[in-house]
């Protein structure tokens, strides 16, 4: 799906709900934050940074974890968490520091030897949001990061999510399909459909205005009930901009 005019800003320290139904533009939308889909024209700004002039600069003010796995099974969990630190150039001596502050952070660290090949889901998705995490981005995109999990691993996962964004006053921007996780965990709500915003605000706000008692039925009256097809097609036309308040 090409996305049409988007524009909204995301301050620093938000946890944002980007959501849509299937082919709505969501995806398209990450890609083009995260430099994999360059846009035909617009303007996006991450961080103060454009990541179609400067795309290595702004790589380094973001984390993501991608709908699919982007783990190597054959690797260890310490391993994974490594060599993300090399690729985005940590610098050598705080490596090792990172890496064991992270897989802590996640309880992992009693796995750090083993094969990832042996993780759960839910431990898969932890290592994939600590590697995503040992540059010290100020943002981190979280594309579908609870799909197919159960509910405990995934309440586990957001509660962690959300004590990093608190202890570290970064900026989260997710997707999902569970609106009762947008609904518990985000700030504000960005609702996508058909490569337009379509409705933004809290999740009450939202209900409110669409005289609704539940987000899953405000995103219902705003989207409409007919089943989707999943997201496929081009970048066209687009304008965003995230900025991140500075404080004083």
């Amino acid at each position: 799906m090409a996305v049409d005019e988007v524009s909204f800003k995301v301050e620093e320290g938000e946890i944002v709900a980007f959501l849509g139904p299937n082919g709505a533009g969501k995806t398209t939308t990450i890609k083009m934050f995260t430099t994999l889909s360059v846009p035909t024209k617009g303007q996006l700004v991450i961080n103060g940074v454009d990541p179609v002039k400067d795309p290595a600069a702004a790589r380094r003010s973001f984390g993501i974890v991608f709908q699919d796995q982007s783990l190597d099974e054959d690797l260890t969990a310490y391993e994974n968490m490594y060599i993300h630190t090399v690729l985005y150039g940590v610098p050598k001596k705080e490596r090792k520091v990172r890496v064991e502050k992270m897989l802590r952070f996640v309880e992992l660290w009693d796995r750090k030897d083993d094969l990832v090949k042996k993780f759960s889901g839910g431990m898969r998705r932890r290592l994939e949001i600590a590697r995503s995490l040992t540059h010290h981005p100020k943002i981190l995109f979280l594309d579908e990061p609870t799909l197919g999990l159960d509910p405990q691993t995934r309440n586990h996962i957001w509660e962690f999510v959300k004590d990093l964004n608190v202890k570290e006053k970064m900026t989260v921007f997710f997707s999902t399909h569970y609106l009762d996780e947008a609904a518990r965990v985000a700030d504000r709500i960005i609702i996508i459909d058909h490569g337009k915003i379509i409705g933004h605000g809290t999740p009450q706000s939202l209900m409110n205005e669409t005289g609704t008692d539940t987000l899953e039925a405000a995103f219902l009256k705003l989207t409409g009930s007919v089943i989707r097809d999943e997201e496929a097609g081009t970048v066209d036309n687009m304008r965003m901009h995230v900025r991140l308040r500075r404080g004083k």
